[in-house]
C-alpha cells in the first residue's frame, strides 16, 4: 500500500524530548509551518512555558509530562493525541541522553537507565504510533539515531550501543510494516555532532567536562531533516557529511578507524575544564536550568548549512557517492601514516 504523507501544515505531530535541543528546535520549526503539536518531556514547567510560547503564535499544542522509558507514559501520549487532536500523522522519537566515561567507571544502573530512554523509549513510541496509525490511515515514524548508529566511539560506548540498537529496531520494524503493506513510513535520522545541550545533560565519569569533536552542526539542520521525513518516505538520512564519511570509513577500513579513534577520540571528547563533584545531569531527571535551550554554544564553529544532507534528502545520489569516495580517500591517507601502518 502506498504511503501518503500530509504536508506539515495539515499534520498532528508528536515530538518526544521536546523541551531541549533537537526536539525543541523541531517543535518551534513545525509550529512555524502550521503543524498541530503533541509535545512530551519529563519537565512539566518547561513544557508549560513552551506551550504558552507556541500558543501565543497561534499553534494548537497538547503537552504530556512523560518519561519515554515508561510504556504507560508513552501510552498516555498516544491517548492524549487521539482524544485531543483526533489522529497522529507523525511521531518523532527524539528523547535521548548520553554517558561519557569508560565502561569500567560507569555503574550498570546508569547504563540500564540510558538504554531505557534511548532504546526502549524509541520502541515504546514506535509501537504506540503503529497502533494508532494502522487504524487511522497511516503516517510517519521518525526515529533519532546518530552517526554512532553506524560507528562506535570510546568514552560513549553505551550511547553508541543504544543507537546501534535503535538502528536495528527501526530497520526490522520497517520490514515488518512493509510486509503487512501498512501505510506507514519509518525513517532513521543519523546526525553528526550537533550544538545542543547534549554534553551538559550527559552523565559524566571523566575528570574533565565532556566535549563534542568537530565538525559540529546546527540543530536546525536536524529539525529540517525531521520535517522532510515527516512528508517524504525516506529510509534513512545522515545529517552532516561528516556522519556519512565516518560511516563509509568504518565500513571500508574498520581497523584503521579503530586506531585513528584510539589516538584522537579520548582527547577530543574531553574539554580543558575540570569536572566538578556536584555536576548536574539529566540521566534520571530533567535539568531545569538547561531546559528550553536549542543550543549550548560550543566554542567551535558551528556548520549552519550542509550540501550533503540537502542532496541526500532529495535523492541526488551523486553527492552522497562523492562523500563516500572522499571518506575512503581519507582513511587511505590515514593508513599511510607510519604510526598506523604496523597496526594491521
Amino acid at each position: 500500500m502506498a504511503v501518503q504523507l500530509r504536508k506539515i501544515d495539515e499534520q498532528v505531530m508528536v515530538i518526544t524530548g521536546a523541551t531541549s535541543g533537537i526536539g525543541l528546535t523541531t517543535a518551534r520549526m513545525a509550529a512555524e509551518q502550521g503543524a498541530r503539536l503533541v509535545l512530551a518531556a519529563r519537565g512539566a514547567d518547561a513544557l508549560d512555558q513552551l506551550a504558552s510560547e507556541l500558543r501565543r503564535q497561534g499553534t494548537q499544542v497538547v503537552t504530556v509530562t512523560a518519561d519515554v522509558g515508561d510504556p504507560k507514559d508513552v501510552e498516555r501520549i498516544g491517548k492524549e493525541a487521539m482524544e485531543r487532536l483526533g489522529r497522529i500523522d507523525t511521531w518523532v522519537n527524539n528523547a535521548g541522553i548520553s554517558i561519557f566515561g569508560r565502561y569500567e567507571d560507569t555503574p550498570v544502573e546508569d547504563m540500564q537507565r540510558l538504554f531505557q530512554t534511548n532504546y526502549w523509549g524509541v520502541v515504546h513510541g514506535s509501537l504506540e504510533a503503529v497502533k494508532h496509525m494502522k487504524l487511522h490511515g497511516g503516517g510517519a515514524i521518525v526515529n533519532l539515531g546518530s552517526e554512532l548508529s553506524e560507528r562506535s566511539v570510546p568514552l560513549q560506548g553505551m550511547y553508541s550501543a543504544s543507537k546501534h540498537a535503535v538502528k536495528a529496531f527501526t530497520e526490522s520494524l520497517r520490514m515488518e510494516l512493509e510486509k503487512d503493506k501498512a501505510p506507514i513510513s519509518v525513517t532513521l535520522i543519523k546526525p553528526a555532532a550537533i550544538d545542543t545541550m547534549f554534553t551538559v545533560h550527559a552523565k559524566n565519569y571523566m575528570d574533565k567536562e565532556p566535549a563534542l569533536p568537530a565538525p559540529i552542526y546546527a540543530p536546525e539542520l536536524v529539525a529540517k531533516t525531521i520535517l522532510y521525513a515527516a512528508q517524504h518516505q525516506k529510509r534513512d538520512i545522515f545529517v552532516g557529511g561528516a556522519a556519512k564519511a565516518a560511516s563509509a570509513a568504518g565500513f571500508a577500513m574498520p581497523r584503521i578507524l579503530d586506531k585513528f579513534m584510539e589516538k584522537s577520540m579520548f582527547e577530543q571528547q574531553q574539554s580543558p575544564i575540570p569536572a566538578t563533584p556536584d555536576r548536574s545531569d539529566a540521566l534520571y531527571a530533567p535539568d531545569a536550568q538547561s531546559e528550553l535551550r536549542q543550543r549550548h554554544g560550543v566554542p567551535q564553529k558551528v556548520i549552519e548549512n550542509c550540501a550533503y544532507t540537502e542532496a541526500a534528502m532529495r535523492s541526488h545520489k551523486i553527492v552522497p557517492a562523492l562523500i563516500g569516495v572522499g571518506a575512503l580517500f581519507a582513511v587511505w591517507k590515514l593508513a599511510r601514516r607510519p604510526s598506523l601502518r604496523n597496526a594491521f
